[in-house]
């Protein structure tokens, strides 16, 4: 079937779709393999197969910016789907959404494994499912939303709350704690954010472990669409052939689902809810369906999901957060109160919070903490109309508790490190959970709420308490 399929002809240029003729004759390339525009670019232009139009036309996405191209250009299929590099070639590289190398650096060997990045989903009966708790190093995260190796979570915020900063400080928590391989997908990322993440993973030292895979905000959606799929082939590999963990990272899903809504208007699809594409929930399904652990390896997927309008209810972040295992919720007005993470304990959940999981005493921790916060939430407005001195004593001191556990789930990064000039923390699980039981007990009932906020350990806040008191004696 090969053999018979030689060039066609570009009919028709639709920004990032391509109508190509192919001679009656000739058999028409399968759906979703790869075609080459023979023009006299210096950019090799790669096609991929999307319809069959009619018995003679096939149409196809372009993977890479289409200006200058014209009609009548040949065009050589492949008769294969796109393939990526894979392997060990490819750790501490920098690559694009063809597998080509983006970081000026050496090419790759010539005998560096390609895999097509295309791929089904693990069986069901192969798949296996892990209960060992992932430690981040983030209190409020490890507290109220533990994720879980080898499961997926995803953070959903709006513009601006620290949903990137977030990802890049589990890297960095995870560097010393994870001895498996990371991939990273950059999905409409700015060129900005790309490079300080890959100057941070250098001068970190975690880059030979690590692969980026980026798909750019400023290139054609094509390149967006698929790059979590090229990200997604390299994780696979390294867990079925080399019995690898993968960290995977991905930032930022929503734009995957944006560039399949431009794909499908560019197609003339009628648009289905909110004027997303009819197809978003097999999408998002097709590539989240193969983040699973298997052949005795785990792929653990943290990812970041923009939240437009920071409206949760938005078709895009439903169809998301169905296939997480933690869902983490960053909110604008804990941002606004310069609480960071600012990560809302009431929104956020796991489905690993279970006691025959995370252990009886984490649970009832978790549970004392969110009923407390909920508590205060309920009484805000209260609060803001009366003031605190109208609630019941038994209010009060709920109020009062939770304002210090509020402050001490914050924390300070240590990729923040050099604009606040305040070192960064990592908190292990049993100190956060020590932390928390002492401030719900009333330990800290005395304390100055300061003294709690931006630490990491409760240590740490007596310390500050101690010195606090001591500057004031003076």
């Amino acid at each position: 079937m090969v053999e018979l399929m030689r060039e066609g002809k570009v009919v028709a240029v639709r920004g990032a779709v391509v109508d190509v003729h192919f001679d009656g004759a000739q058999a028409l390339p399968p759906v979703n393999s790869a075609l080459t525009v023979l023009w006299d670019r210096p950019q090799t232009l790669v096609l991929e197969v999307h319809s069959h139009v009619d018995t003679a036309t096939i149409r196809a996405i372009a993977l890479r910016a289409t200006s200058g191209l014209a009609r009548g250009v040949a065009v050589q299929a492949t008769g294969a789907p796109l393939s990526v590099p894979v392997g060990d070639a490819v750790l501490g590289r920098l690559l694009d959404v063809l597998g080509n190398i983006g970081d000026n650096g050496a090419a790759l060997p010539a005998d560096t494994l390609r895999r097509p990045i295309h791929g089904l989903p693990p069986r069901l009966e192969d798949e296996t499912s892990a209960t060992k708790i992932f430690e981040t190093g983030v209190k409020v995260i490890d507290l109220l939303a533990p994720l879980v190796q080898g499961g997926k979570a995803a953070m959903f915020g709006g513009a601006g709350v620290g949903k990137t900063v977030l990802v890049m400080e589990l890297i960095h928590a995870m560097v010393e704690k994870y001895r498996g391989i990371s991939v990273f997908a950059g999905v409409g990322e700015r060129s900005r954010e790309g490079h300080e993440l890959w100057t941070e993973m250098r001068a970190s030292g975690v880059l030979e472990r690590t692969v980026l895979v980026y798909g750019q905000m400023n290139e054609p959606p094509g390149a967006r669409w698929r790059a979590p799929l090229t990200a997604m082939t390299i994780a696979e590999y390294f867990r079925d052939q080399k019995q690898q963990n993968v960290l995977l990272l991905m930032d930022n899903v929503f734009r995957f689902v944006q560039a399949g809504a431009e794909i499908s208007s560019l197609l003339g699809r009628l648009p289905s809810r909110v004027g997303y594409q009819p197809t978003l929930a097999s999408e998002v399904a097709a590539l989240e369906e193969r983040i699973a652990s298997a052949a005795g390896a785990a792929v653990t997927a943290i990812q970041a999901v923009y939240v437009p309008a920071d409206d949760f209810t938005d078709p895009a972040v439903t169809a998301i957060s169905s296939h997480m295992d933690s869902i983490i919720m960053l909110s604008r007005q804990l941002a606004a109160e310069g609480f960071y993470p600012a990560v809302d304990p009431l929104g956020s959940s796991s489905a690993l919070l279970d006691p025959l999981v995370v252990g009886a005493r984490h649970y009832r921790v978790a549970e004392r903490a969110r009923e407390a916060l909920a508590r205060f939430k309920d009484l805000q407005d209260i609060i803001a109309l009366l003031g605190v001195e109208e609630l019941g004593a038994a209010d009060r001191l709920i109020v009062k508790r939770a304002r210090r556990l509020q402050r001490f789930l914050s924390q300070p990064f240590m990729v923040t490190e050099a604009f606040t000039g305040t070192p960064g923390r990592s908190v292990a699980l049993a100190d956060t959970l020590r932390g928390c039981e002492a401030i719900l007990d009333g330990e800290a009932d005395d304390w100055t709420e300061s003294s709690l906020y931006m630490v990491g350990t409760l240590d740490e806040a007596r310390q500050k308490e101690a010195g606090a008191k001591t500057g004031a004696a003076a």
